[in-house]
């Protein structure tokens, strides 16, 4: 289901493509990997023999069973590795540190949406024993997961029902409270991947990607892990390709910031600094986001607060709100979202809620029926960034990205990867207002509200 390509970008398609196929520069985050490219193979196992009589270096990763010492048993791990027969798999986590996983892996609790997608991504949903509060309120995109055992908030999960499940692996989607988790869940592998750190400025040297790797050698699923890379690589270069002939004078000018909800509502705007995913997403577009310009634009807090004073003097041509479904510590927040929305009526009333408030009245993105609401899953789903980047590109951009159909990239995401069969011409609500791809035909709501919509 990939869109057509126009022939004058058709060889710039098929070099990122290529490109996206070629092993990544950022060394894989598994012990044993000691020549420090992206895959355990017998180039690690000559290596390793260099390492051992002295030709070369040792390297980080060098150490196969972390035992402090290099020698043959380290070759015997890194073999092991390789066939698939590794009894404990040591690897450096998201955060960076070194944790051991028990091997095999049967059963596994998953916390958030990009864990269990990447856990169906890597064919291993039969393995999955337990779920978090988010993943169990979703059912129309988890139909089979959202039933497995809930075991909570991921935040500070029931520790009990977590044991319940007899699980050998907890996924983890915070990089905080890992240690705490682990201590209450003896016996129980906690990982944290980092999915959350997708770089889209250098995504095939990301903590993401190097995450995905890294479950496939846990699962045992290495060549769908580099099947799902490359495409998602190769998707995230188009869109780099095609931004990167903007000239600076014609980007668009959007501001990326969260939706008011009213429990969060303090008068001021959540925009967002340049190590959240949000902001990647439109960077990678081509866009100017409003925050770059802040002096917290390159610090280590994912969002920044700015007044309304700022956000009308700033006058960007869009403006996307970033909504959630269902939030980390186990909250279901209104206008309904995602896969389990069927019906774009609140989110529209949300959107004309907000474009209604007198002090913005006068903005251009207001007056231009250019405000965009946008799905949580967009932020936190298993693509990095991807999927959100396909439609804030259309929706932005719609003259560079003409022939981009960013519900065809995630509709081939759904059913080749997810292997769930869910039909975004019938369900789900990610974008309002939705993209309109012209015959009736929408992207970001189902098809048959095309009747319905306003002129914006």
């Amino acid at each position: 289901m990939i869109p057509k390509i126009p022939i004058d970008r058709f060889a710039i398609a098929l070099v990122a493509l290529a490109l996206a196929a070629v092993p990544a520069c950022a060394a894989l985050g598994i012990f044993g990997n000691a020549n420090m490219d992206d895959v355990i193979d017998e180039k690690d196992i000559e290596y390793l023999r260099g390492i051992i009589d002295g030709r070369y270096e040792k390297t980080d990763l060098a150490d196969a069973n972390r035992d402090g010492v290099i020698d043959e048993e380290d070759i015997a791990q890194i073999e092991a590795i390789i066939k698939g027969e590794e009894k404990v798999l040591w690897i450096l986590d998201g955060n960076g540190e070194p944790v051991a996983v028990h091997k095999p892996v049967e059963r596994i609790v998953v916390e958030y949406l990009d864990n269990a997608e990447l856990v169906s991504i890597l064919n291993s949903k039969d393995k999955v024993v337990g779920i978090d509060y988010a993943v169990a309120k979703s059912e129309a995109q988890f139909p089979d997961l959202a039933k497995r055992k809930n075991v909570g908030q991921m935040n500070e999960p029931d520790y009990e029902a977590v044991l319940s499940t007899d699980p050998d692996l907890l996924l983890t989607f915070s990089p905080m409270n890992i240690k705490s988790k682990a201590d209450n869940l003896p016996g129980v592998d906690v990982v944290f991947l980092g999915l959350y750190y997708p770089d889209l400025k250098d995504p095939a040297n990301s903590k993401y990607v190097d995450g995905v790797r890294k479950l496939g050698y846990i699962l045992d699923e290495e060549e769908r892990a580099e099947e799902f890379i490359r495409w998602n690589l190769g998707w995230v270069e188009e869109i780099r390709s095609r931004a990167a002939g903007i000239p600076e004078e014609e980007r668009a000018k959007v501001l990326i910031c969260a939706y008011p909800y009213a429990h969060l509502d303090t008068g001021t705007f959540r925009t967002y600094s340049m190590i959240d995913t949000l902001t990647q997403m439109a960077v990678l577009t081509g866009v100017k986001v409003m925050a770059e310009d802040l002096p917290e634009f390159f610090g280590s807090s994912y969002n920044i607060q700015v007044d309304p004073e700022w956000v009308i003097e700033s006058d960007p041509d869009f403006i996307y709100l970033h909504l959630v479904a269902h939030t980390y510590s186990g909250l279901s927040l209104e206008p309904a979202n995602g896969y389990d929305a069927t019906d774009p009526a609140e989110i529209k009333a949300a959107r004309d809620a907000f474009a209604s408030r007198p002090v913005l009245a006068e903005m251009r993105a207001v007056k231009e029926g250019k405000v965009y609401l946008g799905s949580g899953s967009f932020r936190n789903d298993a693509t990095g960034g991807l999927i959100g980047a396909a439609y804030m590109a259309k929706a932005f951009l719609p003259e560079v990205f003409d022939d981009l159909d960013p519900e065809a990239i995630h509709q081939e995401y759904i059913t080749r990867f997810l292997g769930e069969d869910f039909d975004l011409d019938q369900g789900g609500v990610f974008l309002y207002p939705p993209i309109e791809k012209g015959d009736g035909r929408l992207a970001g709501i189902p098809d048959r509200y095309a009747e319905r919509l306003a002129p914006a």
